[in-house]
């Protein structure tokens, strides 16, 4: 038997690219399903919050300026290089959500295939979303789809990786940045996926991912003037009034979902792109 004592890894934030520390220098320990210690994980503080919505809003040009084409291209590629950690994330999902590794298997192909799916609709989305609206004139009419800007999402405390994805992938589908808090109790798979999104193709800050409590950085995120729509999934119940409140002040979308988290496993349908996607009109005259 080895008396090696094991060195503790302990994770970082990712902002604008970046894997930087908290500036608070506050860290928590990351536990299994069991109790057994895994890791220390950062717990983001009010600042790194600040700093995640700047890296998110400077992404924004570019991210939203990029073809549909090109999106799908970089969500796929984020597929294929978390095909390539299946097993990490396999071990990640299973110690985190107390659940047999075959199970965790099937969540991380899951999450995998939630990837190409989503990647498969930036190119559709104006053609689904999108209309020729009828006019009683002498005038073209059109509808066309457009991201909302930096999407502030509270992650699934439950889905560690699958849910993750479920709520993060439609955001970069739709051309939109995104400010995640995982899910505090279980951040490895979550921590892991940004490593993932680092070493693909996509442009530092258009996902930025704290670690740490979301009944702590929910209501700062939510009040936010600077970020334009508000995900509740991750909020805790009692916490989700007093966020809509706040988020109603800068006048965000907010998504509204039920009080227990959804079965993630279910097909996903296209109510998370349209409800963080907004619809301009535009009328021109027709030639004579």
């Amino acid at each position: 038997m080895s008396d090696r004592i094991s060195v503790a890894k302990t994770y970082k934030l990712y902002l604008g690219g970046a894997f930087p520390r908290s500036e608070s220098g506050r860290t928590y320990p990351v536990t299994d399903a069991g109790g057994k210690f895994l890791a220390n994980a950062a717990h983001a503080s009010r600042k790194d919050l600040r700093e995640a919505v700047g890296a998110a809003r400077t992404a924004f040009g570019k991210w939203s300026g990029a073809t549909a084409y090109n999106r799908g291209q970089v969500l796929y590629r984020v597929a294929e290089v978390l095909e390539g950690r299946r097993e990490q994330f396999t071990a990640e999902v299973a110690a985190s959500e107390g659940v047999a590794v075959e199970q965790a298997r099937t969540l991380v192909d899951a999450a995998v295939d939630r990837w190409v799916w989503y990647a498969g609709w930036t190119d559709k989305l104006a053609t689904v979303l999108g209309a020729a609206n009828p006019v009683a004139g002498p005038y073209f009419s059109f509808s066309v789809p457009e991201p909302t800007g930096v999407v502030g999402v509270l992650a699934p405390q439950r889905s560690s990786l699958l849910g993750l994805v479920s709520v993060l992938a439609p955001v970069l589908a739709t051309g939109s940045t995104a400010v995640v808090v995982s899910s505090r109790e279980r951040p490895l798979p979550a921590i892991t996926l940004a490593e993932v999104l680092a070493t693909s193709d996509v442009p530092g800050g258009v996902v930025n991912l704290l670690t740490g409590s979301a009944a702590e950085l929910g209501p700062w995120l939510a009040a936010h003037g600077d970020v334009n729509a508000l995900d509740l999934t991750g909020a805790p119940a009692e916490l989700r009034a007093e966020l809509e409140a706040a988020a109603a002040g800068t006048v965000k979308r907010v998504l509204r979902v039920p009080p227990t988290e959804p079965d993630w496993t279910e097909p996903p349908g296209i109510t998370r792109l349209r409800s963080i996607m907004e619809l301009k009109t535009v009328w021109h005259p027709m030639g004579a």
